[in-house]
């Protein structure tokens, strides 16, 4: 009885995304210890799969697959919007990200009645704006809030036109294949902001020439102002607001000077791309499975594979390689529960969107069924989250 009504307890207070989750179907997604899958589905412009896999107590990584109308009018643009939101420093914003970024979406392109680079930049500054204001309102309270953040990744098919927005070190490839020689070859088609690339050290060295430690080499990391990776990201609002960044926000996260301007933005890279027949598919991850795979290999496995399943095998990969590399068996780190996973490898996110070039073409005004799935995971008890951020 009692393990009756923990179940039921625990179904209640789930999210909505999980509450479908049950042996006989796959309509919901399906949960295998701290993987979660669904292996295949239909969006607007063809098939998806997803998965998601925990390392962190609590999963950090947020995603989401939405078709059908992206705007708040029943005439449209119709088409797919994609997202994976990889939060650092606690669930919080990524949380806040899945529940509000699509849906500022919607609003910027009923206003401006069609999709555009600028809706897409209007969404990602509304959700910013969002996360500000309920750091403000908890600040006294819950002052780490203020160190807690999420990249941001977003991708957006309409009308035969390709959208891609990021913030953070997630990624999007694209498998296109090679007409003269058959062969699928991957195109990174999102710019990533980690202070481990040069470009990324140069960008902040020219924003804050005054500031000698604005990117500083940390046990062979390289961290802004040697606290975090990423440049850009929603939240992380101890970086942006010198009021975030003094007592009571712990030492560690305070600065020796004052805040005189941001020293992360939430300015998404934005990248348009007309879609071509020859385009296959296009693999959204977070970081985590880029630790371990390059943009070929996971092409190659996606590929080589049917496409039922594509998320979850990606994913698999990556665990054997993070595996590989700490000398122990696949099964072995299956057995290894959330938390201490942590120290193996992150929270991964894979959403694999398979492009039908004869849906890809079709006019944006097309309607088409509706889909919201959101990646699950192990969730706990909302009381666990800051209030109003869940």
């Amino acid at each position: 009885m009692f393990s009756g009504l923990m179940n039921f307890l625990r179904a209640c207070f789930r999210p909505r995304s999980d509450r479908h989750v049950h042996k006989g179907s796959d309509a919901g997604g399906r949960q295998d210890g701290l993987l979660w899958y669904k292996d295949s589905g239909q969006h607007a412009n063809g098939e998806f799969s997803m998965a998601v896999v925990q390392a962190n107590n609590l999963l950090e990584d947020q995603s989401q697959m939405e078709s059908g109308n992206l705007s708040l009018h029943e005439a449209g643009p119709y088409g797919t919007f994609v997202g994976v939101y990889d939060g650092h420093g606690g669930p919080e914003t990524s949380r806040y990200v899945n529940d509000h970024l699509f849906q500022h979406l919607k609003r910027f392109t009923s206003e401006q009645q069609s999709m555009s680079v600028d809706v897409i930049r209007k969404a990602f500054q509304a959700t910013e704006d969002g996360v500000i204001a309920q750091v403000t309102k908890q600040w006294s309270m819950r002052p780490l809030i203020a160190a807690v953040g999420s990249c941001c990744l977003v991708g957006v098919i309409c009308g035969g036109t390709l959208y891609i927005a990021n913030l953070g070190d997630s990624r999007a490839v694209l498998g296109r294949v090679v007409k003269a020689t058959g062969e699928v070859l991957s195109v990174q088609l999102s710019a990533e902001h980690n202070a481990s690339i040069e470009s990324v050290r140069q960008e902040l060295r020219a924003l804050h020439p005054d500031d000698p430690h604005i990117v500083v080499l940390k046990h062979n990391v390289w961290r802004v102002k040697g606290l975090i990776q990423v440049s850009r990201s929603i939240g992380d609002v101890y970086l942006k607001r010198a009021e975030f960044n003094q007592e009571p926000l712990y030492a560690k996260f305070r600065l020796r000077e004052p805040i005189k301007t941001p020293i992360l933005n939430a300015e998404p890279s934005i990248s348009v791309l007309q879609l071509q027949p020859q385009d296959q598919f296009i693999i959204f991850a977070s970081d985590g499975l880029w630790e371990h795979l390059s943009n070929q290999e996971a092409v190659d496995i996606v590929q080589n594979h049917p496409r039922n399943g594509s998320a979850r095998r990606l994913v698999k990969a990556a665990l054997q390689e993070a595996a590989k590399k700490r000398e122990m068996r696949y099964s072995d780190l299956k057995k290894i529960d959330r938390g201490v996973r942590r120290h193996f490898h992150d929270d991964i996110t894979v959403i694999v969107v398979f492009l039908d070039s004869n849906l890809v073409s079709r006019a944006s005004s097309t309607k088409c069924a509706s889909l919201s799935m959101r990646g699950g995971g192990v969730n706990l008890h909302p009381n666990s989250l800051a209030p109003g951020m869940a």
